[in-house]
C-alpha cells in the first residue's frame, strides 16, 4: 500500500495515511487513460457549428450567361462553390460528437489517473479544509503552504459552498466532489489535492 504524507493547511505533516492499491497503486494504463480523455473532450463539444451549402445560399436563381459561345466556362448559378458569396461543399451542419465508454473502462481510467499522481507525487492529502465564509486569499495562501503547483484540483468530501466559490476565484484551480471526480480533470491537474475524508470515500467506491 502507497503511504503519504497528511499535511494541515499551514503545510505541516500531521500524520501519514494508507492508500489501497486498487485505487491508488494500480499499473497505470496508458491507453484507457486517452481513451476517456479524448471521450470527456468530445462529449463537451456542443456540435452547433453550421454554414449554408449552394441550396441554402439566398439568390442564385438565374444563368449567369447562356451555356455556349461566351467563352466562358458554363454556369449554372451564381451561388455554386467556385463563387464569391456562394454555398459551402460539405458544409458542417449540427451534430451529436457525444459516446459513451463502458463502466469498467471509465473505472479502470479513473483508477489509472489517480495511481500516476501518487507514482509521479503530484498528491497531496489535506487533513481538512476549514473555510466558514468566502475567503479567497485563505485557499491560496493554503495551496502556496503545501506547495501545489499552478493547476490544482481540489477533491472536497462534500459540498462546501464557501470552499467552492473561493477555489473558483483563483486561476487554475478547480473543485470536486468525490461522485464528481474525472479521469480528464485529474489528468489535466499539475497537483491533485484530497482532503483526508474524500480518500475513504473515494476507496469505498472504486476499491
Amino acid at each position: 500500500m502507497p503511504n503519504v504524507a497528511v499535511v494541515n493547511m499551514t503545510g505541516e505533516n500531521v500524520g501519514k495515511i494508507k492508500l489501497s492499491d486498487a485505487v491508488f497503486g494500480i499499473e497505470v494504463n496508458a491507453t484507457v487513460l486517452h481513451m476517456a480523455v479524448v471521450n470527456y473532450l468530445a462529449n463537451q463539444r456542443q456540435g452547433t457549428q453550421s454554414t449554408l451549402t449552394r441550396t441554402e445560399v439566398s439568390g442564385g436563381g438565374k444563368k449567369p450567361w447562356r451555356q455556349k459561345g461566351t467563352g466562358h466556362a458554363r454556369q449554372g448559378s451564381t451561388r455554386a462553390p467556385q463563387w464569391r458569396h456562394g454555398g459551402i461543399v460539405h458544409a458542417p451542419k449540427p451534430r451529436d460528437y457525444s459516446y459513451s465508454l463502458n463502466k469498467k473502462v471509465r473505472r479502470l481510467a479513473l483508477k489509472s489517473a489517480l495511481s500516476d499522481k501518487v507514482a509521479t507525487k503530484d498528491l497531496i492529502v489535506l487533513d481538512e479544509l476549514k473555510i466558514e465564509e468566502y475567503k479567497t486569499k485563505t485557499i491560496v495562501e493554503c495551496l502556496k503552504a503545501i506547495g501545489a503547483k499552478k493547476k490544482v484540483l481540489i477533491v472536497l468530501p462534500e459540498n462546501n459552498v464557501f470552499a467552492v466559490r473561493s477555489i473558483s476565484n483563483i486561476a487554475g484551480a478547480k473543485a470536486a466532489q468525490v461522485n464528481t471526480i474525472n479521469t480528464y480533470d485529474i489528468v489535466n491537474a499539475d497537483t491533485l489535492v484530497i482532503v483526508k475524508d474524500a480518500v475513504k470515500m473515494i476507496e469505498e467506491v472504486y476499491a
